[in-house]
């Protein structure tokens, strides 16, 4: 175990209640709440038993910045301060439960798995194995397990059936990545610590601690850009406390950042101001660009965008003239209906001004457990590959679209999913239409969920397998250490052992692979050794890895690790571009010396890695792929064909430091203030539509109502209103008391999941259309404020409104 103080070592419990007969100590922990990944030192504290007797339940009483990590340097944001409530919430659950007789009922792990085994095994009979979904939530890519074993689960289920969350979120950003440099996930991220100029587009990340972009204290690294006399530009239809912090705020129509961003690169063709800089060599398409690029000038998108044109130049100039520039996107721009035009656009601007793969630009972070570098050209990136049986959608990066799940499991036919593997996701609260998911998960022939609470999700399971707390589990990040503004490593064993009875997330998620596998009383520790041989022979048939030509059973046998998952880790860490090849670099990392560094490993700033990251067939950045230029005839479009509701309004969601989507709400600690589900109104729109502060109001889309109190602000553009998500917490048979004692609304309830972004998949989650009246008001004849209709964008082909 990583700590600070043996088991006995008194340490201060920093005011958190522990008795005076506690026995304290402390130890590390990555923190796994957010994209940050911050460095902890929290304070375990357990019972004495009294008089000398047995110690009791060790706990974490006190958790703060750990001042000696490599990468946050003490760092830590509310949520992280409050890791001990998380960790210590009574509601979470401790035992498998299993559904007998219509109810959900606590039980062992070995009748829990039978009853997977059972239920999978069922639906599975029939040969077909389309009839088993399985859905991934963002919680996966914040535990060591989550990040291991889903892929393997997939694979022993041989369904094509795969829903993530990235298709809510991220996917846009993947997908322009994939058809720029061949791999959807070598994204770029700003090299924050060295730009002189930095142009945010639909990011908040002093509140959300950045995004497809890991550093530890963001806000704290914009203060730092501005005090060496940078530029912070934020491009937002709200005023955001990362806009108030900004230079400048730009109040962009959402949705319209595309239109905005494509205005800015005509203007760079326009006025000379290209400088492809050192990546040009490697550039390719920089011409095609400028022919898409040259019907959006800034008068033409101006109207639609909500920017004047003279803004949109000077925020070209500005960027052009930089001496290190970085633009950065996030979710705003992305769940968005031209979500995945809007993250190329962001890289092309990079690319167009010489900040692409340049210090103080936008470069590509190499992570210790990546593939080491292979220049030359690749295979690229290409989506489509398969449909989905109802709606037609096409396949992107291996999924479909989560808005698609409900209707796969309540349409009739050949391939109907009737079974559901849930691992760490709420997609009632996070997916479009709720409420029809609701209705066809309550159809399933068998559902499982592994996930540490009766959620609005969970509770239609069959069985649910609870994952340890997170103080019990190891933590290394793999995905985020890939999107990091500066390359380091760090692992953290876990800080409490599990007790008694209690299952790591490894093996639930072992046997939960063997049990899909049709091999249930296999031993799980075969799934890890079955991974270890498999890729050790694959290294030495390489030759360009350094053990070519070695013994496997040699290699296997010099892994070090306490169990399967600590093995595959030294694996990763050995064979990947930092590691020690078995011996080939002396020097070179594994887990023994990370063991050695419990507060990290700093790896250095990020270098330039242009061409190796380049897996297009041309070899190239290509600039502009053949999807991409397509899709452009799209947003010509919308330069007459705005989307709004009856009223004028589009709604937009927003963040808070204190939330992380349907998470954290059934935590006391992280309520209240101005942590609240409320409608953001503009003053203006507030008068016209007869709203008043702290009254509710009703809102109405295509997918439903929904009522929230109205707090009127300037914060909003007007014709903008806004409501967070992952909110809900209403629905009957939850166990999450906290969350449903202020429940709010589901803002993805307005939605219907027909509107989508068609190179990505990705739900428009932003820029909607909707209507607001008072809740007093009478409803329109559909039984809601008259359910405004969408013009634009993908739908599925048949009507599937409720």
């Amino acid at each position: 175990m990583t700590e600070n103080a043996g088991p006995g070592t008194a340490a201060a419990d920093g005011g958190t209640g522990a008795h005076a007969g506690a026995r304290t100590r402390t130890a590390l922990r990555i923190c796994p709440l957010c994209e940050a990944t911050c460095g902890l030192t929290v304070t375990v504290a357990a019972a004495d038993g009294g008089g000398g007797g047995r110690a009791g339940r060790e706990r974490i009483t006190a958790a703060r910045g750990d001042r000696d990590d490599v990468f946050s340097r003490g760092y830590v944001c509310p949520k992280g301060a409050l890791f001990g409530e998380l960790d210590g919430d009574p509601h979470r659950l401790t035992r498998p439960l299993v559904r007998r007789g219509g109810e959900l009922r606590e039980t062992g792990w070995e009748e829990a798995f039978a009853a997977v085994a059972e239920g999978l095994g069922g639906v599975l009979a029939d040969g077909d194995p389309r009839a088993v979904a399985l859905f991934l939530g963002n919680p996966n890519v914040h535990t060591v397990a989550g990040a291991l074993y889903p892929p393997l689960l997939l694979k022993a289920l041989r369904t094509p059936n795969l829903f993530t969350a990235s298709t809510l979120d991220q996917m846009p950003k993947h997908v322009a990545c994939g058809l720029l440099y061949g791999d959807p996930l070598a994204v770029p991220v700003p090299d924050l610590d060295r730009t002189d100029h930095l142009l945010v587009v639909g990011a908040n990340p002093v509140e959300s601690n950045g995004s497809l972009c890991t550093a530890p204290d963001f806000p704290g690294r914009l203060r730092a850009l501005r005090r060496r006399g940078g530029t912070l530009t934020v491009v937002d239809p709200r005023r955001t406390r990362t806009a108030r912090l900004a230079d400048r705020h730009v109040a962009v129509r959402p949705g319209g950042d595309a239109l905005l961003l494509m205005a800015m690169v005509q203007v760079l063709f326009a006025e000379d101001l290209v400088g492809t800089g050192p990546a040009g060599a490697h550039l390719s398409g920089v011409a095609d660009v400028a022919r898409l690029a040259a019907d959006f000038a800034p008068e033409a998108v101006a109207e639609a965008c909500g920017v004047a044109p003279e803004e949109i130049r000077v925020l070209a100039r500005e960027l052009a003239a930089a001496e290190r520039a970085a633009v950065y996107g996030r979710i705003g721009s992305t769940a968005v209906e031209f979500g995945t035009l809007a993250s190329w656009l962001v890289d092309v601007l990079n690319a167009l001004t010489g900040n692409l793969d340049r210090p103080g630009g936008a470069m590509f972070p190499l992570s210790a457990t990546a593939r080491p570098p292979r220049p030359g050209p690749g295979r690229g990136f290409a989506t489509g590959r398969r449909r989905s049986r109802v709606s037609g959608h096409p396949e992107v990066k291996g999924e479909f679209p989560a808005a698609a799940l409900a209707e796969e499991i309540d349409t009739p036919g050949g391939g109907r999913v009737r079974a559901l593997v849930c691992v760490a996701g709420n997609p009632v609260l996070s997916a479009p239409d709720g409420a029809r998911l609701e209705r066809a998960l309550a159809g399933l022939d068998f559902m499982v969920s592994v996930d540490p609470y009766l959620n609005e999700t969970s509770r239609h399971a069959h069985v649910v397998l609870p994952p340890p707390r997170p103080s019990r589990s190891p933590h290394f990040d793999f995905s985020f250490n890939a999107l990091a503004v500066r390359n380091q490593v760090r692992y953290t064993r876990p800080a409490i052992p599990l007790e008694e009875g209690e299952r790591g997330e490894d093996e639930i998620l072992a046997r939960l692979v063997l049990c899909a596998a049709g091999a249930p009383g296999a031993d799980p520790a075969s799934v890890d050794a079955a991974v270890v041989r498999q890729t050790l022979a694959a290294a030495v048939a390489d030759p360009r890895s350094p053990v070519h030509g070695r013994d496997p059973a040699e290699l296997e046998g010099l892994l070090a690790g306490e169990g399967g998952a600590e093995r595959r880790l030294d694996l990763m860490l050995r064979l990947g571009p930092h590691g020690d090849g078995f011996g080939a670099d002396p020097d070179g990392l594994t887990l023994a010396g990370l063991l050695e560094h419990p507060h990290g490993i700093d790896l250095g700033p990020l270098r330039p890695r242009l061409p190796e990251v380049l897996r297009t067939p041309s070899g190239t950045v290509e600039l502009c792929p053949e999807p991409i230029a397509a899709d452009v005839a799209r947003l010509r479009r919308s330069l007459a064909d705005r989307r709004t509701g009856p009223g004028g309004l589009v709604l937009v969601g927003r963040r808070h430091l204190r939330s992380n989507n349907s998470w954290m709400h059934n935590l006391p600690g992280l309520r209240g203030g101005a942590n609240r589900c409320t409608l953001h109104v503009h003053p203006d729109d507030a008068a016209r539509l007869g709203l008043a502060d702290g009254a509710l109001a009703r809102i109405s889309g295509d997918g439903g109502a929904v009522e929230a109190p109205v707090e009127v602000t300037g914060a909003v553009r007007p014709g903008v209103v806004s409501l967070p998500h992952g909110w809900g917490h209403d629905r009957p048979g939850t166990r999450t008391p906290v969350a449903s004692a202020e429940p709010g609304a589901n803002v993805n309830q307005l939605l219907d999941g027909r509107l989508l972004d068609p190179l990505s998949g990705t739900a428009v989650l932003n820029g909607f259309p909707v209507e607001v009246a008072p809740a007093d008001a009478p409803a329109g004849p559909s039984g809601t404020a008259g359910r405004p209709r969408v013009t634009h964008g993908t739908r599925h082909p048949a009507d599937t409104s409720n």
